[in-house]
């Protein structure tokens, strides 16, 4: 077939929703296109590990601390998964990572900020995994098929990982005043990180239309922001969290939660590497590469003496 001939067969599969196999051609730009956003994916499963990890030692309770490990050990899951998706594209694991430790891979801008109290362990929960199913239950309907089967099993577990994050929002909001000030004041700094997540205005998307056009996208941006604003604010009133936004308002007519102007001078500014914690969270990804350097050599050793003796 001419290169003519496979672009042809490769926009017809996408228009039938059919899927995209490793094996099959494919545009160069769509080949790209998912290396980066997949290997992104894979990047903020891993080192959002660190936001919550932190608190492992220092659960309210043991219940607490077996359900945070659970979640913790889901999300390194959830990375081995998106890595061995990437690799189907050509890619090789190392270069993905090296990527991330040299600050030329971006991951979600969320993960660069702190986690102050118990309270936020309960936000990440019900707001960034919340934020997270809205986005990947769409992703999980991609026109790639790896990344598609790899997300199918990704959601379940967030699933439960929202779940178990509302049951901590709802016990404090529940509990005594400081415990409620306590969830207040960590709802208030994480519900606007949380719609930057969605990623840039549509219009100011450099990505969203080209990933729409091959069906790895099936939202815009704008369009899965304002369905997590109108799934988390009826939350928000049953638990008497009030949202940070004075402009919030229900429009009747629409059936949309308004909301007010987002700070996108911050998201950049994150983006860019200059948030919170940026810079420590790829100090302590690098350090963690650096100590398991002997782990890899010696997996390295084993299938290399294993395969000459074959």
């Amino acid at each position: 077939m001419s290169q003519e001939e496979k672009l042809k067969e490769f926009e017809r599969k996408i228009e039938s929703g059919e899927k995209i196999e490793p094996k099959d051609w494919m545009p160069e730009n769509y080949r790209k296109q998912l290396i980066r956003m997949m290997s992104q994916h894979a990047h903020s499963e891993i080192v959002g590990m660190l936001p919550e990890g932190n608190w492992i030692t220092r659960a309210p309770s043991l219940r607490r601390k077996l359900g945070l490990l659970a979640k913790v050990q889901d999300e390194a899951g959830h990375g081995l998964y998106l890595y061995s998706a990437t690799e189907t594209l050509g890619v090789d694991r190392s270069e993905l990572i090296e990527n991330l430790h040299n600050g030329k891979a971006k991951y979600s801008s969320i993960f660069n900020y702190p986690t102050l109290t118990w309270a936020d362990i309960g936000l990440i929960g019900w707001l960034v995994d919340g934020a997270a199913i809205i986005n990947q239950t769409m992703l999980a309907k991609s026109s790639y098929g790896p990344y598609s089967r790899a997300l199918i099993r990704i959601c379940k577990e967030e699933n439960f990982h929202k779940k178990q994050g509302y049951e901590i929002v709802s016990k404090l909001a529940g509990g005594t005043k400081k415990q409620k000030e306590m969830v207040q004041e960590a709802f208030n700094r994480w519900w606007w990180p949380t719609l930057m997540m969605f990623g840039p205005p549509d219009k100011d998307s450099p990505n969203s239309a080209e990933l729409m056009k091959w069906k790895v996208k099936l939202n815009s941006n704008d369009d899965l922001r304002q369905r997590f604003v109108n799934l988390t604010v009826p939350q928000a009133i049953a638990v008497d969290l009030k949202v940070p936004d004075p402009d919030l308002k229900y429009n009747e007519e629409t059936g949309n939660w308004e909301f007010g102007e987002i700070n996108w001078e911050e998201f950049w500014n994150v983006v860019k590497g200059n948030g919170p914690l940026n810079k420590e969270r790829l100090k302590v990804r690098n350090d963690a590469h650096d100590r398991g350097a002997w782990v890899r050599e010696a997996a390295e050793a084993y299938a290399s003496k294993h395969s000459s003796l074959n």
